[in-house]
């Protein structure tokens, strides 16, 4: 399943308080496709997120019952990239742009190669291989930058398209990580 996951909502085990991102898997909020199947609750069994997007952050959220599709997507050798775009305040550091692409770390160990491209003043696009805990703030922060919002576009070679945000839909026969 793919969501495009509002602000407000985490995607893993909520702590009190907190709304789970998978409450938003209902009929009423599905996007019909033709042939896909209608929404029936116990399809729900065993969903679970396959990666993190931060409460505070939006877009795709892909939601499996299969370890194999979450091993591709966040195993430890996943090769799958996943996309963002990046609306940033304050004052890129000099040399931050290549800072951000290789040679930071995060918590002692360095992060893999990124592709950051600066689309506008207050815009990053960014293509990461990894994931690590509110990786792309952090990054950001050590350049000095604040990130101010941050939306997934792709997974893979599955993009969020047109989905409308608080909606979901099945991925399709045609496409695939």
């Amino acid at each position: 399943i793919l969501l495009n996951k509002p602000v407000g909502y985490v995607s893993g085990q909520p702590e009190p308080g907190y709304i789970p991102a998978v409450t938003l898997i209902t009929a009423e909020n599905q996007l019909r496709q033709s042939g896909n199947p209608q929404f029936k609750p116990w399809m729900l069994r065993g969903l679970a997120p396959a990666g993190r997007l931060d409460i505070d952050s939006t877009g795709l959220l892909v939601l499996t019952q299969d370890g194999r599709v979450a091993k591709k997507l966040i195993g430890e050798d996943s090769q799958a990239e996943k996309e963002y775009l990046v609306r940033v305040s304050g004052e890129l550091i000099p040399g931050g742009l290549r800072l951000l692409q290789f040679g930071l770390e995060l918590d002692g160990k360095p992060l893999k190669q990124a592709w950051v491209k600066q689309l506008n003043e207050d815009q990053l696009h960014f293509i990461l291989r990894e994931g690590k805990k509110r990786q792309i703030r952090r990054m950001c922060e050590a350049v000095g930058l604040t990130v101010i919002g941050l939306k997934r576009v792709r997974i893979g070679k599955v993009k969020l398209g047109d989905l409308p945000i608080g909606q979901w839909r099945f991925l399709r026969a045609d496409e695939s990580f």
